[in-house]
């Protein structure tokens, strides 16, 4: 009882200080929306501004209207006329979408303004849709990046807005397809409703014939209903006005010519078309009601041209009802359609998959960005690994973490760096080369701020001020430190909620190293020659001869101390050119190799005794060229179309450079071409084979752009399936030349068959299962039975005429083309254990242990170990996160991370004390929150809807306020009162 007394108090001290005021006379949301009519077709305008967080210009540069000779756009002059012209009239209305723009435009205005802009919030007239920081990407991004960034937007409108500042909608209307699991996440924030602009050209056709453009979509496979059902909608024109109704100043659309002696007056016949495109959009939808996106890209930097045009648009067409007509204008938002819709209490059709691959015409489908600028996505991936061990070192550190020994440093900077990077034109590829630079620019300047932070809190955790490092180019084989020191200390944070084994490869000059862990238990190393292409890769930076190659150990949410100490410091033996090896093999998995290719050709799983032939190589498609659409449409930054459905094979054998066998690691370096090799490795107690990939510069000079994938050909007998994840999460079955809601007319073999991978795919039969674990979001398929292709790079030399207006060829770092490297996992396992293999392998790809070094041994009385929780979390069990919130109460999410009925392990209800979690804090109490933590879980109250299939939500009760049971996939969000110990 003293428990729920505590939580009860701490709830309603919450409550007061969460929330802002509102206004007496708040009438925002569903209150708000202005009066229709049940008897009549109304025709809701819904007056809005697509703001791109960078595409064609930078953030700063849209923000400004700076580059207009680029593209003429300027945010901050949209919400200054917009602001300006609600004042006119109470009936008018706007949304508003992007947070990052938002949030920049509010820190600049007078008390005047804003308490100007607050009342139009209160009064509804002013609503915000979707919240997010942007309007993230679907395909390529991962979810927990993408609740962060929603979590970022939202808790901004929340403290400046109070309860009219939370979205009820949300509103994705230019991304090229959609995810499923982003359904599900918008789900569990609370929204009521989804609308978006693009759907595969067939799809909508179907559903335009068939009225079913609006739906309930069911997004999750494992949490029972409708906790993650989310009524969902196609918009009918993207999200432009109806030809011939665009009024803005970038439009050529006549304007309404309302004086009657005037020659060329056009009321009549603006009215008459404007009855033809609402009957004609009506036709496909089910209810009285209709929705008309009255804006576009960067529109209303005059707003007065839209609404004294929209003003009279309404006049003229609601008087002809005097004479008839059974047509309503309106103005309204997407929430006050969406709640008449919900009032219709119609059946909606149900839909499970999601939406990709999205073709907007038959050889026009946007797969390429699967993959489009690969060194990019791997930087985003990295950099939401740092962001979590920032956000964690900060609530561990305590206070002195911002402003320590190091210096004042801070989260802020890399939240909102990360929140703009999951925009639609950001980690999607899709943007131009300079505004490329500039995302990677603001992440490098994010990760700075958090290094400082980062820094205190070790301090603070280790008791030692000793200056440390981090090596940024530990990929390329570069680390002054480690190349010059004789004796150098190692820091291992890991950031997951287990205790992680992990393989570190540090650039050394020595042949022989001491290695000791924290308790000063000598570890098993060995000094492995370089690659050739990292010799290659790295030119002229660092000298190492070699890599140092040992497996660490760290507790759960915590680090570990190792000291390296140089026992030789002649240069480690060069290799000399090896035979290629019959096999390679550690005590889970043997590897065998082809005598006469040099090629994979078989995998074992020597614990279930499962073997696979397994031949892997590199291809590429010849990217199909035009100089215009017409001609032929080309491969681009979003479309990939193959002039063949045959790549091109780079080599049909591999050279074998180097062959390191000892007890660490067992490793095959593969040279397929000057542009291409590969590095096959086998550490020591791991379960899963690794590929190291090294592609690039891609070359260009026989005029032929090239799309590079990596086949894997087994004879596991997939039968035309094949299975990938959804941003990160759930998996979705897949099936060549196949969609499961319409009958699909492919006319791409390849193009058409390809889909998002964020973290996972594979390919199975009866007793075999190929799990490829990822580094960063990629395009796969499977185009033959038993085969699994990934797309790892791409060079183009044309645009696709989608709006970025230039070629997709990255110059690198010397202006030849850029080189990217990656890893790929393989795991081989009976496909109802896979999982419990695989989920822990993908979460650890994701948040990977954060290494920092010291020179010289570690000073005397400093901790060499720390965890941050009393116990390690259940293996079922993923801390999502944990942030500080304010001075005393921090944000946790705990996730299930395996989906009902995938293991016969962990695919169980588990119970997590709260109380019990930390070591540094005291748990004082415990608030449930909704996913975005912007409402409390309690207050949780979203439209309900009809459809073809219900379902009951199960009631499962947690065992006392303090222990709170997760189910498959679910995410529980919390606010933890605190005090550090």
């Amino acid at each position: 009882m003293a428990a729920l007394h505590i939580s009860f108090l701490l709830q309603l001290f919450f409550c007061l200080v969460f929330s802002l005021p509102t206004g007496r006379n708040s009438i925002c949301g569903y209150k708000s929306c202005l009066a229709t009519k049940p008897s009549m077709l109304n025709v809701h305008l819904v007056p809005h501004t697509h703001d791109d967080v960078g595409w064609l210009k930078t953030v700063d540069q849209y923000y400004y209207g700076d580059r207009n000779n680029i593209q003429h756009a300027g945010v901050q002059y949209i919400l200054d006329s917009v602001i300006d012209q609600l004042q006119k009239d109470p009936a008018r209305r706007f949304i508003y979408v992007e947070t990052a723009f938002f949030y920049r435009w509010w820190r600049q205005q007078s008390q005047n303004t804003r308490r100007i802009v607050t009342q139009l919030v209160n009064e509804g007239r002013l609503e915000f849709i979707n919240g997010g920081w942007c309007m993230s990407d679907e395909a390529t991004t991962h979810y927990s990046a993408v609740i962060d960034q929603m979590t970022l937007g939202l808790h901004f409108l929340n403290d400046t807005f109070g309860e009219c500042g939370r979205p009820r909608v949300a509103w994705h209307i230019d991304p090229f397809g959609h995810a499923r699991e982003h359904a599900s996440i918008f789900a569990q924030m609370g929204y009521d409703g989804f609308f978006f602009g693009r759907l595969d050209y067939q799809d909508k056709a179907r559903r335009m014939k068939t009225k079913e453009m609006e739906m309930l979509w069911r997004a999750s496979g494992s949490l029972t209903p409708p906790l993650a059902d989310l009524f969902t909608g196609v918009l009918p024109n993207g999200y432009n006005p109806p030809e011939g109704f665009c009024w803005d100043q970038s439009c050529d659309d006549a304007p309404i010519r309302d004086d009657p002696d005037l020659e060329d007056y056009n009321v009549d016949e603006i009215v008459h078309k404007f009855l033809n495109a609402s009957y004609k959009q009506a036709s496909i939808y089910k209810t009285n009601h209709i929705i008309m996106t009255m804006g576009s890209d960067f529109q209303y930097e005059n707003a007065n041209l839209w609404y004294k045009n929209m003003d009279k648009l309404i006049k003229y067409v609601n008087a002809l009802q005097a004479k008839g007509s059974m047509v309503n204008v309106l103005y309204s938002t997407p929430s006050c359609y969406l709640q008449e819709l919900n009032l219709a209490n119609l059946t909606w059709p149900l839909k499970t998959d999601d939406f990709f691959p999205y073709a907007d015409d038959a050889h026009d489908f946007w797969t390429g960005y699967f993959t489009s600028r690969p060194a990019l996505k791997l930087y985003e991936r990295q950099s939401n690994s740092r962001l979590q061990t920032c956000n964690q070192l900060e609530v561990l550190g305590g206070p002195k973490s911002t402003s320590g020994p190091f210096g004042e440093g801070d989260s802020d900077t890399m939240k909102r760096a990360m929140g703009v990077a999951q925009h639609h034109d950001a980690v999607s590829g899709t943007e131009k080369q300079h505004v490329a630079d500039d995302y990677a620019r603001r992440l490098a300047t994010g990760w700075a701020h958090c290094e400082v932070l980062v820094f205190n809190s070790l301090a603070v955790l280790s008791g030692s001020e000793a200056l440390r490092v981090f090596c940024e180019n530990l990929n390329i084989s570069v680390c002054p430190l480690t190349e010059s020191s004789h004796k150098f200390s190692m820091n291992v944070y890991n950031p997951l909620g287990r205790t992680v084994s992990w393989p570190v490869r540090l650039p050394v000059n020595g042949s022989v190293y001491s290695v000791t862990d924290a308790n000063g238990k000598a570890v098993d190393s060995q000094v492995v020659p370089l690659s050739k292409a990292t010799q290659e890769v790295r030119r002229n930076r660092g000298n190492a001869k070699g890599e140092l190659v040992f497996q660490v150990e760290a507790p759960p949410l915590g680090y570990s101390t190792y000291v390296i100490s140089m026992v030789q410091d002649e240069p480690p033996a060069s290799s000399s050119k090896p035979t290629a090896p019959r096999s390679i093999q550690n005590k889970f998995l043997k590897v065998t190799f082809d005598d006469t290719t040099g090629l994979l050709s078989s995998l074992t799983n020597l614990e279930t005794q499962q073997t696979i032939r397994l031949t892997q190589n590199f291809y590429w498609y010849n990217a199909s060229a035009g100089n215009n659409k017409e001609s032929r449409q080309p491969s681009g930054a979003y479309i990939f179309r193959p002039n063949s459905s045959d790549p091109f094979i780079i080599n049909k054998t591999a050279e074998i450079q180097i062959v390191t066998v000892s007890s660490a690691v067992q490793e095959v370096t593969q040279w397929f071409s000057p542009w291409v090799s590969q590095v096959v490795r086998l550490y020591k107690d791991r379960r899963e084979l690794e590929l190291e990939w090294t592609v690039g510069p891609v070359p260009v000079a026989d005029g032929l752009g090239k799309e590079v994938i990596t086949r894997l050909d087994t004879d596991i007998e997939s039968s035309g399936y094949f299975y990938t994840d959804s941003n990160g999460r759930e998996v979705l079955e897949r099936r060549k030349d196949y969609r499961p809601t319409w009958d699909l007319k492919q006319t791409e073999p390849v193009a058409g068959n390809y889909y998002p991978i964020n973290s996972r795919a594979y390919i199975k039969d009866d007793k075999r299962q190929l799990t490829v674990v990822t580094d960063r979001s990629q395009g796969a398929s499977s185009i033959y039975n038993g085969s699994l292709e990934i797309m790892l790079h791409r060079r183009l030399l044309y645009d696709d005429f989608r709006g970025v207006g230039e070629p997709l060829s990255e110059p690198g770092e010397f202006f030849h083309g850029l080189v990217a490297r990656g890893r790929l996992l393989l795991t081989l396992t009976p496909p109802d254990t896979a999982a419990d293999v695989h989920r822990p392998l993908a979460q650890g790809m994701v948040l990977q242990p954060l290494l920092s070094f010291q020179d010289g041994t570690p000073p005397a009385n400093t901790k060499l170990e720390f965890s941050g929780l009393q116990a390690a979390l259940p293996p079922a069990v993923h801390l999502l996160t944990l942030s500080q919130w304010d001075k005393d109460s921090v944000l946790i999410r705990l996730e299930h991370q395996y989906e009902a009925k995938e293991s016969k392990t962990h695919s169980q209800p588990v119970t997590v004390n709260l109380q019990k979690l930390f070591s540094t804090l005291e748990v004082l109490g415990a608030s449930e929150m909704s996913l975005g933590a912007n409402q409390w879980k309690d207050d949780m109250n979203r439209l309900r809807w009809n459809t073809e299939n219900k379902s009951k939500p199960l009631s499962v009760r947690d065992p006392s306020p303090w222990e709170v049971t997760l189910n498959p996939m679910e995410i529980r969000t919390f606010l933890l009162r605190v005090r550090q110990l």
